[in-house]
């Protein structure tokens, strides 16, 4: 079983993905860390309610006898999304994702990532567009990392994705956002939810994909291989949190300059006369 589903109007300004509520925005990996407990104490520290598990390299019951991360980050109190890293081709990715359903008791919210070849990840567009067709209509719903085109992105939403998962830049390198005006593109047509998903370097740059508009952020890299994963998973918190208050506020229009003063200039003392 996964995490007790939440009303949207129990929580203020909800996530909603899949027909359920969440009260964070971020959404957090749980790979390269040194051990399970790092993970634990670096999820914790970020308020994730959602975290991602790579179904090829994580143990979640699959290899019986060893550790399993599900001990570390239980079902009851976090919503597990299982990913197909590592997967080069829509058949492995389907194949990974029937194992995890198994693995979860039918849980169905998983993450879709088909890769085009190991040194950049990039991701296969055909290969994704076809395993995600196969999943939707097997009954998953289908959260899906995609580059920032936002033809493709429209398609994927088509075919039945609960969420487009746009790049901001290459998986693990912690470039941020290359392309802030696809992203836009993106979530001015987009539906469903937008979340950038991969190239988050730090905390500035997730609090700018919240302030384009982007409904969350998830990433791992920039957490897990910080000098300190706990203090960075604390600094992404609240990053994204003011960056989706700044979007709701809606900030002020930009000027090359302005004669417009900050203060009132009435009352001001006089000058003295010359």
């Amino acid at each position: 079983m996964n995490a007790p589903t939440l009303l949207a109007d129990q929580i203020a300004d909800p996530l909603l993905i899949a027909g359920r509520a969440y009260r964070s925005r971020l959404l957090i990996g749980t790979g390269k860390y040194r051990d399970f407990d790092e993970t634990r104490r670096a999820v914790e520290a970020s308020g994730a309610e959602i975290v991602t598990v790579a179904i090829r390299r994580t143990n979640i019951g699959q290899n019986a006898g060893e550790p399993s991360l599900l001990d570390a980050l239980p079902p009851s109190r976090f919503t597990i999304l299982p990913n197909t890293a590592g997967c080069y081709n829509a058949e492995d990715a389907v194949r990974t994702l029937r194992l995890a359903r198994e693995l979860l008791d039918g849980h169905d919210l998983v993450k879709l990532e088909v890769l085009g070849d190991p040194n950049t990840l990039y991701p296969n567009i055909v290969e994704t567009l076809k395993a995600a067709e196969t999943l939707v209509r097997d009954g998953f719903k289908v959260m899906v990392y995609t580059s920032d085109d936002p033809i493709i992105a429209k398609q994927l939403e088509d075919i039945g994705c609960a969420a487009i998962m746009p790049l901001a830049s290459l998986i693990g390198s912690g470039m941020g956002i290359l392309n802030p005006w696809n992203l836009e593109l993106i979530i001015g047509s987009a539906e469903v939810p937008v979340v950038v998903d991969a190239g988050v370097g730090t905390a500035s740059d997730a609090a700018i994909a919240m302030e384009l508009g982007c409904d969350a952020v998830l990433m791992n890299t920039a957490v897990a291989k910080a000098q300190n994963p706990v203090l960075m998973a604390q600094a992404m918190r609240k990053a994204v949190e003011a960056g989706r208050e700044a979007f709701l506020a809606g900030r002020m229009p930009k000027k090359l300059y302005s004669a417009s003063p900050s203060s009132p200039a009435s009352g001001l003392i006089p000058p003295k006369a010359a």
